[in-house]
């Protein structure tokens, strides 16, 4: 059987019904990450598959075409996505997709980009005749993890699509995309739920203290779930007690305890944190860490806003590249001396 929908996705699977009657060749989903929208574009290529859609354009979960693509042995459907996640052990990924659990022979670290060798592979799919006589499908995300090779031979593609075939994206960030790319797409926004839906999905999945990890995720309920069920709690707790007390030797010592932690969360987490400092400056509002008030509030006392401003662009230029460090332990030293700078300069 096929899963049941997100709570939060019934209207915008409303809204894209609307498209059956004249289908676009490309669809890009986009939107923040951690809401699903994902599970949503995979929902979609099964009911264009299905072969009895039910009420609604929904995949009916029961005949031959669902249960292949259940299994993802569909013949005329192709995910195409960075090696990471298709290495990955996790029971489902940050945006609810099935998960494969293949394990890589080679020692070589999986790939965290769509490849063009991954373009160049669905000219063959592309080019044979579809099962049924009916209509291909293709999955490609997150889009912004296409390399410049692999992102300019989608754009062949796409520039002339074979017939049948229906393409659908799914980025985080679409700042990120080709403009040529994005012209060639019909863009689909799928928006963060509601507060009172995410919370209650998070509790009906027995999610303890829900309204504090939805705040830390900025509002993404499956993005909070993931971290509900991870063990970097205590890891995130002791990172975000180093910056309620900024200094150097804070910064030394927690540097050398997290270098092996992923640079990218250690990057998000300032991120929000600076961003409360900021809104409670400005606004008087904490919207990701409500536990840290207190401390956020005493340290925006003492910081200027110039300041302020400055040292967030530079955690934004940092997460940029926060995959490709040269030293993680000299990265996040530079980033926590950065921060401890503000306080510093501000006695």
């Amino acid at each position: 059987m096929t899963p049941p929908m997100f709570p939060w996705q019934e209207s915008a699977w409303q809204q894209l019904q609307q498209l059956r009657e004249r289908l676009p060749h490309a669809i890009l989903f986009h939107g923040a990450e951690g809401i699903g929208k994902t599970f949503f574009a995979e929902r979609f290529a099964q009911s264009l598959l299905c072969q009895s859609p039910v009420a609604g354009g929904h995949p009916c979960g029961r005949c031959d075409s669902c249960g292949w693509f259940s299994q993802y042995s569909h013949p005329d459907y192709r995910r195409v996505r960075p090696e990471l996640l298709d290495e990955s052990e996790a029971g489902e990924g940050e945006e609810g997709e099935p998960a494969e659990t293949k394990k890589s022979k080679s020692t070589k670290a999986p790939s965290k980009e769509i490849k063009i060798d991954q373009i160049r592979a669905l000219a063959d799919f592309m080019n044979i005749s579809t099962h049924r006589q009916g209509m291909r499908v293709i999955l490609l995300y997150p889009a912004e993890a296409l390399n410049t090779a692999a992102a300019n031979a989608l754009l062949k593609t796409l520039e002339e699509p074979p017939p049948a075939t229906m393409f659908l994206l799914v980025s985080n960030n679409i700042e990120r995309l080709l403009p040529t790319i994005l012209s060639r797409c019909r863009k689909f926004a799928l928006a963060m739920p509601a507060p009172e839906q995410a919370l209650a999905w998070l509790k009906e999945q027995g999610v303890d203290d829900a309204d504090v990890w939805l705040a830390e995720q900025g509002g993404a309920p499956l993005a909070a779930y993931a971290l509900a069920q991870s063990e970097v709690r205590e890891v995130m707790d002791e990172f975000l007690r180093t910056l309620a007390h900024p200094g150097v030797e804070t910064a030394l010592k927690t540097a050398d305890r997290m270098q092996k932690m992923p640079l990218n969360e250690l990057v998000a987490w300032m991120q929000r944190w600076l961003y409360d400092m900021f809104s409670l400056k400005l606004a008087e509002r904490i919207r990701y860490y409500p536990r840290y008030r207190r401390e956020i509030g005493a340290l925006a006392e003492r910081v200027r806003m110039d300041d302020l401003l400055r040292v967030l662009k530079s955690v934004k230029e940092r997460r940029a590249v926060a995959d490709h460090p040269l030293s993680a332990k000299l990265f996040i030293e530079d980033m926590l001396l950065d921060y401890a700078s503000l306080f510093t300069d501000s006695r």
